[in-house]
């Protein structure tokens, strides 16, 4: 019987789906050279399932082919994540200096096509193979037919979500159903992109249909069902119905991704999903706590599980989540990450509505804040906005969301092992992040370019001027911590070793993904009542609509940017918005097309062009910058060393941390601006860069990104596969590439 090699079938596999269970360390097997028998059996027909989840579940990593082999974004500060209002910073694709080519290995355009070829676990065609391998193979074992259902369903739904993920960079690619041998006479075209959305839904709906009534708990907690299936295929219409692929503004497009989305929530909510709630939300705590529900949480749809074992003993049996160690400020033992100024600026007031950034003085250098007109068709807030304390009268999700000097973050573990200068705020558990910052010289501290700032409480050179704070493990929150503080491990492992689930699909994705179609398809009062569903969930009330305008039911374009609005906010920092500004083309509106694109690619819906009729300002042209809050002039410079502090050397006392746990937070808050007013001053810093003489630079995203093309080295090894349109052709001496994406 032939011998097949499978690559890494072993306790990882399970662990993917396990989180800890100790069940899944007995009678551990070995795969790696299994033979076909084992599809006779159903423990064998396990173990292979079990292998394709732990190669194809997304994972926390930044977005490239190697760390994050699926190319998924999680919401790191990538490619993806520094293209948006999330993070400042040039991204490989925003950047103004270069632009991103086919025909070398300098300035390459990622690869999101191939990964890596000499592991199949990281090459994308690798893991549709083995996905094919095990679908062919359980098909012809001898397992009963229902057993062969449920497992079937669960591997077709992997080959559809590897395709989406093609899909979505690429448009058409090569569909392959059977196991091919690497050889030549192996060559399958590129299909066209309406034949690979088909195909994609045909496996959702092969899917849905065989996990039909399995709803999994326990230690089976986290595996795809019939409603994971449907949340993806919802996903994928939309993807198809929007402008990116839909330049004409089909509406039958929008309607079919309506009437399958509004036929399919009932049989999502069957397996068990909704809105996660506790019915005891204070300040956003349900939002923030529906991140940390390991298992029979509603909001994960489609989930991947970790477990918090801290060392490898030399079992594959370590899964952390690396998320918490990541976002944590350097005095826990973290990294942190700095958001950008524009999201914070952009987060709803407290009546729902974003700020009038009219008001507010030009930044230096930078002059007006580039972003202060967007969703124009949005009202602004009766409420001011704050410089000086940003975080008075804001949306329940941004203390969910940001972190501020003064904001409580507790956490579970001693950081003094680590370092004894880092303060231990009883061992984390009345941990209070003081991030302000101070300069050795005071002609340095209004510098916007300057770095030369060191953070209080030993943060030092590792501050962050303001901390994403989004899926954090806050003791306040949780009570109980899902890692395994480790404060002695190594800076890039710990000390977090966190079991943290990450969502992929949320349940609140499934109902805005429906918004957005029933809004594009003429139901704007069913959109609208979904956006105050999901506003209700964060403290929203009826009596002021939840914070919404009274036209959005009336008004197509002031709808669909209301919803955009609350994507950008609901799912911030969860890899999504970079998605969404390529779909809805926000980086020109679509005003611009690529080199040799046919008269087919003009944007002739929405009026020409998508930020026109949205009101949204093009994010070409825009710049992100950031703020930190240093300590006032009148304490003087303060010194290079951990304890340089000058407000601790003048004896300045600190307000107890804003605790969110408490309902009136307005009152803390207030306490803490007063503070703010007498000892810090908030200071604007370079985001984006500048060129070498100091000129300010500006976003500019190329309008061929919108679908990459085949590096060289995917074109090298795919010497038969034409090149994007907009692309140039490696294989043929850099000649344009002739691929329509948009040709059905």
């Amino acid at each position: 019987m032939k011998a097949i090699k499978y690559f890494s079938f072993g306790l990882l596999s399970v662990f993917a789906l396990s989180a800890c269970s100790d069940k899944f360390l007995e009678d551990k097997k070995n795969y790696d050279n299994a033979t076909t028998d084992i599809y006779n059996y159903l423990s064998g027909c396990n173990g292979r399932v079990n292998d394709i989840y732990a190669w194809c579940m997304p994972a926390v990593g930044d977005l490239t082919t190697g760390q994050n082999y699926l190319s998924v974004a999680v919401g790191a500060a990538d490619i993806a994540g520094k293209s948006t209002e999330e993070y400042h910073g040039f991204s490989d694709f925003v950047n103004p200096e270069f632009e991103l080519t086919s025909m070398s290995t300098t300035n390459s355009v990622p690869d999101f096509f191939m990964g890596s070829n000499n592991n199949i676990q990281t090459s994308v065609y690798g893991r549709i193979r083995n996905i094919n391998d095990c679908i062919k193979g359980i098909q012809g074992g001898s397992i009963p037919e229902e057993d062969k259902e449920v497992l079937l369903g669960q591997v077709y739904f992997f080959r559809a979500w590897c395709y989406y993920n093609l899909v979505k960079w690429y448009g058409g690619v090569p569909l392959i159903t059977e196991v091919l041998e690497p050889v030549e006479s192996s060559f399958t075209p590129r299909s066209t992109t309406k034949e690979t959305i088909d195909f994609i839904l045909d496996d959702l709906d092969r899917a849905a249909s065989m996990l039909e009534g399995k709803v999994w708990t326990g230690s089976d907690f986290g595996r795809v069902t019939t409603g994971t299936a449907l949340a993806l295929k919802g996903r994928v219409l939309l993807l198809w119905a929007s402008p990116l692929f839909n330049r004409k503004n089909d509406e039958s497009r929008w309607k079919t991704a309506y009437e399958e989305m509004k036929n399919d929530l009932d049989d999502i909510q069957a397996c068990g999903y909704g809105l996660y709630s506790t019915g005891n939300d204070v300040n956003g705590s349900d939002f923030a706590k529906q991140f940390l529900v390991v298992s029979d949480n509603p909001e994960a749809v489609f989930v991947t599980l970790h477990n918090n074992v801290a060392s490898d003993d030399g079992l594959d049996n370590q899964k952390n989540n690396r998320w918490e160690r990541d976002i944590r400020p350097s005095n826990t033992g973290g990294g942190g990450k700095n958001a950008g100024l524009a999201l914070v600026e952009m987060f709803p007031m407290a009546d729902g509505k974003m700020a009038d950034l009219n008001t507010l003085s030009p930044l230096e250098k930078a002059g007006k804040r580039s972003y202060a007109n967007t969703y124009s068709k949005l009202e602004r807030s009766t409420y001011a906005y704050d410089e000086s304390a940003p975080y008075l009268n804001r949306d329940p999700r941004f203390y969910r969301t940001f972190a501020f000097p003064g904001f409580r973050w507790a956490y579970s573990g001693d950081p003094t092992q680590r370092d004894g200068h880092n303060p231990s705020y009883d061992q984390g558990k009345n941990y209070v992040v003081w991030n302000y910052v101070w300069y050795v010289d005071l002609d340095d501290a209004g510098n916007p370019e300057s770095g030369n700032s060191y953070g209080a409480d030993n943060l030092y050179t590792s501050k962050v001027g303001v901390y994403v704070r989004k899926k954090s493990d806050d003791l306040d929150v949780s009570g109980s911590p899902l890692y395994n503080y480790q404060p002695l491990a190594s800076k890039g492992a710990g000390p977090f070793f966190s079991q943290a689930p990450l969502i992929e699909l949320r349940y609140t994705e499934v109902l805005m993904n429906l918004a957005e179609a029933a809004c594009m398809a003429g139901h704007m009062d069913e959109a609208v009542a979904i956006l105050q569903q999901i506003r209700a969930r964060v403290g929203y009330k009826a009596e002021n609509n939840y914070g919404l305008q009274a036209n959005l039911t009336s008004d197509q374009a002031a709808c669909m940017s209301a919803i955009l609005y609350e994507r950008q906010i609901e799912f911030a920092y969860e890899g999504k918005r970079f998605d969404d500004m390529r779909r809805w083309m926000l980086f020109d509106g679509g005003a611009q097309q690529p080199a040799g694109a046919p008269a087919s690619w003009t944007l002739t819906g929405w009026g020409g062009n998508t930020c026109t009729w949205l009101g949204f300002t093009p994010m070409n042209g825009q710049r992100r910058e950031r703020v930190e809050f240093r300590t006032a002039n009148q304490f003087g410079a303060g010194t290079a060393y951990w304890d340089g502090d000058p407000l601790v050397k003048a004896g300045v006392e600190r307000p107890a941390g804003v605790d969110f746990r408490q309902a009136d937070i307005q009152t803390q808050l207030t306490t803490l601006k007063t503070w703010y007013n007498t000892n810090l001053v908030p200071q604007y810093k370079t985001g984006d860069g500048y060129d070498s003489q100091h000129n300010l630079e500006y976003i500019n995203f190329r309008p061929k990104y919108y679908f990459l093309g085949l590096n060289s080295g995917a074109q090298n090894s795919n010497k038969g596969l034409p090149q994007t349109i907009g692309w140039e052709d490696y294989n043929n001496s850099g000649a344009p590439g002739t691929f329509d994406p948009l040709a059905e």
